[in-house]
């Protein structure tokens, strides 16, 4: 494993021709950046999870919003379509009911325009009895007589 510093050293003179050594002030900004840049990386790091953290709350947070609303918008539906569910099933049931009182209103209209032709029929027959009767009784009488 390579220590950063000889690195740093190889580097610097690669690209510029200048030999530097491990006591040289430079490799002091050198160290003191690279501590920055850790530490900057590291609070940048625990503030991405804080933020992630706080995401994912407010993620779960409207999410049992949304799942809240849904079911407050289903009830409510729900009612509004036992509601219409029964207005419906009374139309229903009143058209029923009038259809069959009309039915029932049609059927005794005929059988009471039988009973009054029955009753005609069986004054009818009364009378023609009593003409049957009578005329018995004359034909009775005109051979008694």
């Amino acid at each position: 494993m390579t220590d950063p510093i000889d690195e740093l050293i190889r580097e610097i003179a690669a690209k510029h021709g200048i030999a530097v050594s491990r006591d040289d002030p430079i490799l002091i900004l050198q160290t003191i950046n690279t501590r920055l840049l850790q530490d900057s990386a590291k609070a940048q790091q625990i503030m991405l999870d804080q933020y992630k953290e706080e995401l994912e709350a407010l993620a779960l947070r409207w999410g049992n919003d949304a799942r809240d609303k849904a079911e407050r918008i289903l009830n409510a539906s729900l009612v509004a379509s036992k509601g219409a569910m029964a207005k419906v099933m009374q139309e229903g049931a009143r058209e029923a009911a009038a259809s069959v009182r009309g039915e029932v209103d049609a059927a005794l209209g005929r059988v009471a325009g039988a009973m009054r032709d029955a009753r005609r029929v069986g004054a009818l027959n009364v009378v023609a009895s009593c003409i049957a009767c009578l005329a018995a009784a004359v034909a009775l009488w005109a051979t008694v007589h």
